[in-house]
């Protein structure tokens, strides 16, 4: 048996490029960028790709000790296979579906604002996707208690979706080259020591 402590990959870029890549195809459909049929390509994305991966990136975070990674990449991978189970099963709400859909959003858009500040003690990269996923969720929450378009909330959703490719990406190439070479800021607060 070896002594050596157990060092895994960071889950990061992985839960990241999930998240950000279901983002931007979700919010290009909100957008009215692509037509409303692709849906179905974001729903299978959700299920395997948003969901399945977060999921397991959450699960790695938890691994290595990080409770905000832990937290936000399990909850987040939750919240697209819940996605895909709401609109496969829209129909059965009916008449209250778009006040179904806004509670369902709205309340996404409170643990996300409670995630954001938590981002003040991370980089300034997660700090604005948090930024941009609050409001993000608060306008698609307001579009479906209103029954209006989700244009604008579909335009920050896309701006959160490739800032988490960015932070992806940023982890990826930062680490193979073992050095900052995609920077993602520092944080806003010092964490204690």
């Amino acid at each position: 048996m070896s002594d050596k402590p157990v060092v895994i990959a960071d889950p990061g870029p992985l839960g990241l490029a999930a998240f950000g890549i279901t983002t931007v195809i979700l919010s290009l459909i909100n957008a009215n960028i692509l037509p409303g049929a692709t849906m179905t390509t974001v729903l299978e994305l959700a299920l395997v790709y948003g969901g399945a991966s977060q999921l397991l990136a959450g699960m790695w975070e938890f691994r290595k000790g990080n409770t905000f990674g832990a937290t936000a990449f399990t909850s987040y991978g939750a919240f697209w296979i819940s996605f895909y189970l709401l609109v496969t099963n829209i129909s059965a709400m009916g008449k209250d579906a778009g006040t179904g859909v806004g509670i369902y959003l709205l309340m996404w858009g409170v643990f996300s604002l409670y995630m954001f500040f938590g981002t003040f003690y991370a980089n300034k990269a997660l700090f604005f996707i948090f930024l941009f996923l609050v409001i993000t969720f608060i306008l698609l929450a307001i579009a479906n208690f209103s029954g209006s378009s989700a244009v604008i909330g579909g335009i920050f959703g896309l701006i959160t979706g490739i800032l988490a490719l960015y932070t992806s990406a940023a982890g990826v190439i930062n680490a193979q080259a073992g050095k900052v070479v995609w920077p993602v800021g520092a944080p806003f607060m010092k964490q204690n020591s």
